[in-house]
């Protein structure tokens, strides 16, 4: 196979090049790969590469980012906390990767990339999401699509049934179907998963028509514990963007599917286990166009992480934590995670003691920051820190600052990075 690079420089490689190479031309260089010996359209359905534990001098290390962010945490039974996240290239494009980092004193100090998922050519790996399953498995889920959208994605995934190990070991990457999921799984009452996944909405020629009927906020159902997974239903929300839906079970066995609007977000609900959905309305929750977070805790109450006071739209700023008793017609509480600007995306996880965890970004171009806080359902509702268990501002991983002394000449690092438009 021969890769031709815009410098001019030739690569001569194997038909399937060692992952360090791939990563160095895509993630640290930043080039444009003009041709390849299989059409692109075959690499994005091709399982990736998962490199583990790559070596500190390799392309995946931190200090050869150029910026991160939408990330997600989870934590295994024996208590080992997982953080992914994606980055590569000068923003969203080609070149992404996907890269989980753990963590075995609680988040006191954080592994360096443990595994990471990057597709060949110019085939991305992005919008990762962790999650441990009713029997203690961790999935790590990604999307993978040719350049920044190839108009149908897939999500994939590998497990572990060791999570707690130092030296776990992952699955054969598996894709599981088209689109997006960007969200944790719900596990209905009836044991039936239901993965939130989303083939967007596509701005001018159709690149797959025979995915007209999938062009949804959808889930999909598994009744085998993710052995088999098969289209449900969709809701349609107008005005959504990017999807990023999540769906929680409420007490009287309805579903609640929250959406993610261009300005706001958007809600419907499906009375027959998400099967169908009603007409897709505009939420009560007032919000700026990004991800928030909810989730039904231990207890039994909702957990909602959002911008800003509850009916009030903010920017991307004031993550803010609420409960409800209800099933979300009113909130309580309000414990301010984090006020400072750029700050976006929320994921979490709980702890059998209680303890929650929250991941979350910051400022994904300059400061480059991945971050978690834990607190209690007792912070939340004083609106301020009450117990031991708080930590706020943690920091999971930041990429030093590149100086200019330390770029060398012709390095494609020098140039600053694009912005992130789509998350």
């Amino acid at each position: 196979m021969r890769v031709t690079l815009q410098t001019g420089r030739l690569l001569e490689a194997l038909a399937e090049p060692h992952a360090a190479c791939v990563g160095f031309c895509k993630s640290l260089i930043g080039l444009e790969t003009r041709s390849f010996a299989k059409p692109m359209s075959d690499l994005s359905l091709v399982p990736p590469p998962v490199v583990v534990n790559p070596s500190a001098d390799s392309p995946y290390a931190t200090k050869n980012r150029l910026w991160q962010g939408i990330p997600g945490i989870e934590r295994a039974p024996g208590g080992s906390l997982w953080a992914v996240w994606y980055s590569g290239g000068k923003g969203e494009g080609p070149y992404n990767y996907v890269v989980a980092v753990n963590s075995g004193d609680d988040g006191q100090t954080w592994s360096s990339p443990s595994v990471v998922i990057d597709p060949p050519g110019e085939v991305r790996a992005y919008d990762p999401v962790l999650w441990l399953d009713p029997d203690g498995k961790l999935w790590l889920f990604w999307a993978q699509s040719r350049t920044w959208y190839d108009g149908r994605a897939g999500v994939w995934a590998i497990t572990t049934t060791d999570p707690d190990s130092e030296t776990p070991t992952w699955t054969t990457p598996r894709r599981l179907c088209n689109g997006v999921m960007m969200n944790k799984p719900t596990v209905l009452r009836n044991g039936t998963w239901l993965l939130p996944a989303a083939v967007w909405i596509q701005d001018g020629e159709e690149k797959h028509p025979e995915l007209i009927h999938e062009r949804f906020s959808n889930v999909h159902a598994s009744n085998d514990a993710g052995k088999t997974v098969s289209l449900l239903g969709g809701a349609d929300v107008p005005d959504r963007s990017y999807d990023e839906h999540m769906v929680v079970e409420r007490k009287d066995g309805t579903l609640w599917m929250l959406v993610r609007r261009h300005h706001g977000i958007g809600e419907s609900v499906s009375s027959d286990g998400g099967k169908t959905w009603s007409p897709g309305t505009l939420s009560p929750i007032a919000h700026t166009s990004s991800r928030l977070f909810i989730r039904r805790l231990l207890s039994g109450r909702l957990l909602l992480v959002k911008h800003g006071p509850i009916a009030e739209k903010v920017g991307r700023s004031h993550l803010t934590a609420y409960l409800s008793d209800d099933d979300g017609k009113t909130w309580q509480g309000g414990l301010m995670l984090d006020e400072r600007a750029n700050v976006s995306y929320p994921d979490g996880t709980q702890a059998p003691d209680g303890t929650i965890y929250i991941t979350y970004d910051r400022s994904r171009t300059e400061e480059k920051e991945i971050l978690f806080a834990t607190f209690r359902e007792d912070d939340v509702m004083a609106g301020k820190p009450v117990s031991p268990q708080i930590r706020l501002r943690q920091l999971i991983n930041k990429v030093p600052v590149i100086k200019e002394a330390d770029v060398r000449p012709n390095d494609d690092t020098a140039t600053p990075a694009s912005p992130v438009s789509a998350d």
